[in-house]
């Protein structure tokens, strides 16, 4: 169990470091479009639409990675309260009950999306824009494919707090 934790954890945690990248290329391309639009008149729709590609590769792939770090969006007012205890049952319930179902939905309604912009090869509907739509697309099963591991991973980490064998969240 401790091995497959690991494995996920490095998995995503490579993936999560380096899509946080993408902010940086995000900055310095946006940069750019703004020089070249306000300082000479010039725009371009493929350019635009990538900072949104990586916008979206950055929240999609590297949202697991903030799971795994506890980097998340979480309701604190009484978590922090807890023992460690408590928060490994609260993290419990809220892996079983609200993370696996979403991403097991989320993957399944993703899928065909997914697969629907492959076949026809989906494009930019604007002119000038990427060919590359269903790239884009591909994001939603990945970043559930994702989720749906590293809650496995978180899962299996807390019962292994539960149980005693595990003395904190971070460790494995």
């Amino acid at each position: 169990m401790r091995g497959l934790i690991r494995a996920i954890d490095r998995l995503n945690a490579v993936i999560g470091r380096t899509t946080a990248w993408l902010s940086l290329a995000m900055v310095l391309l946006t940069t750019y479009l703004v020089v070249m639009r306000y300082a000479f008149r010039v725009n371009s729709i493929a350019l635009q639409e990538m900072v949104t590609y990586m916008h979206a590769t950055g929240f999609m792939l590297g949202a697991a990675y903030a799971l795994q770090t506890d980097a998340h969006v979480r309701v604190d007012i009484f978590y922090r309260g807890f023992s460690p205890r408590g928060k490994a049952l609260a993290n419990l319930f809220g892996t079983v009950f609200l993370l696996l179902p979403f991403a097991f939905l989320f993957l399944h309604y993703s899928w065909p999306y997914a697969q629907s912009a492959w076949h026809y090869r989906e494009g930019s509907a604007q002119a000038g824009g990427l060919p590359y739509v269903y790239w884009l697309k591909t994001l939603l099963p990945a970043f559930a494919i994702l989720m749906l591991a590293q809650g496995i991973a978180e899962l299996m980490r807390t019962v292994l707090i539960l149980s005693g064998k595990a003395a904190r969240s971070g460790e494995s």
